[in-house]
C-alpha cells in the first residue's frame, strides 16, 4: 500500500531523498485521493487500522486518554507524504495541529480543497522533509506512512525525518518488508493479479527490512521501540494489526532526550 513520496522543490539541494519518477507517477493519480473505490481504495481500507495505531501510541507516549473526544489537542503533528490528506484530516479532528507536506503539487491542491470543503484548518505545504528540517521546523509527532520504500536515499531521508522530531517526541512509520512474501503479495498480487495499484507502483529493491530501518534510525540517535505487522485478510477484505512483519509493518521510534549540562 502506498502514498506518494516526498520530493524536492526547485530550491532543494541535490542531497534530498526524492525520486522524480515517483512524483510524476503519482501526480497523474492525484484527483483520485478521496474516491474510496478508485486507485487509492487500498489506503481507504487500511486507514482505520493505521489511525487507531497512531492515536493509541501517541496517547500512550504523551499520557492522553485515547477515548476522549480530542486526545491530540495541544500536539503538533507532521505527515510526510500526506497525499490528499487521508491521515491528516482524521488526526486534525482528534485535535492535532496538523502540517502535511508532499512533493507532488497536485496532491497538495487536492488536500487543501478537501480540507476547506469539510471545514478543517490544516497547514498543507508543497515540499520535502529535508526542506522543513533545514528551516528548523520541529514537531511532537512525525509520521511517514508508506513513504520510506519510495525515497531515493534512506539515510538522507531518515536524517531529515529525525531532525524534525522535538526532543521527547515520537516518530511513527509504516513501510514494506523486503521479503519474498512481500514481492508475491504487494507486487505480483496487488499490482498484477488484483489490480489494486498501477503496475510499477513498487520497486521491491526499495523495500526496507526492519533491521535496515533500525540501523538508519540508530545512526541518528533514535531507538526502534515497536514493530507491528499490518495483515490483510482476503476473506474479510480487511486489515488488522498482528505479529506478521513479512509484508506491511508499522514502527515507532523515539530519540534520546538531551540532558542539561552545567555551565
Amino acid at each position: 500500500m502506498r502514498r506518494p513520496p516526498i520530493s524536492r522543490s526547485s530550491s532543494s539541494s541535490s542531497a534530498d531523498s526524492i525520486d522524480p519518477a515517483e512524483i510524476a507517477r503519482f501526480a497523474r493519480m492525484a484527483e483520485s485521493w478521496w474516491d474510496p473505490r478508485g486507485q487509492f481504495k487500498p489506503l481507504h481500507r487500511l486507514n482505520p487500522v493505521r489511525l487507531r495505531f497512531i492515536r493509541d501510541r501517541v496517547c500512550r507516549h504523551f499520557t492522553r486518554d485515547p477515548e476522549s473526544p480530542q486526545p491530540l489537542t495541544g500536539l503538533r503533528l507532521l505527515d510526510i507524504g500526506c497525499g490528499g490528506g487521508l491521515v491528516a484530516e482524521p488526526l486534525a479532528r482528534l485535535g492535532a495541529a496538523m502540517v502535511g507536506v508532499d512533493a507532488t503539487e497536485p496532491n497538495i491542491a487536492v488536500a487543501r480543497l478537501h480540507a476547506g470543503q469539510v471545514g478543517l484548518a490544516i497547514d498543507y505545504r508543497h515540499g520535502s522533509a529535508e526542506e522543513l528540517a533545514r528551516a528548523g521546523e520541529r514537531f511532537d509527532v512525525v509520521l511517514a506512512l508508506e513513504v520510506i520504500e519510495h525515497v531515493a536515499d534512506l539515510s538522507v531521508f531518515v536524517q531529515a525525518m529525525t531532525a524534525l522530531v522535538e526532543p521527547g517526541g515520537l516518530l511513527i512509520l509504516s513501510t514494506l518488508n523486503r521479503t519474498a512474501k512481500a514481492f508475491a503479495l504487494a507486487i505480483i498480487g496487488a499490482e498484477y493479479v488484483l489490480g489494486w495499484l498501477p503496475r510499477g507502483t513498487h520497486d521491491w529493491r526499495k523495500f526496507r527490512r526492519p533491521s535496515e530501518l533500525a540501523g538508519a534510525l540508530r545512526q541518528q540517535g533514535f531507538t526502534l521501540a515497536e514493530l507491528t505487522g499490518l495483515v490483510y485478510s482476503a476473506l474479510s477484505d480487511d486489515w488488522s494489526l498482528g505479529r506478521d512483519l513479512d509484508v506491511n509493518y508499522m514502527a515507532v521510534a523515539t530519540g534520546s532526550i538531551p540532558t542539561a549540562t552545567s555551565p
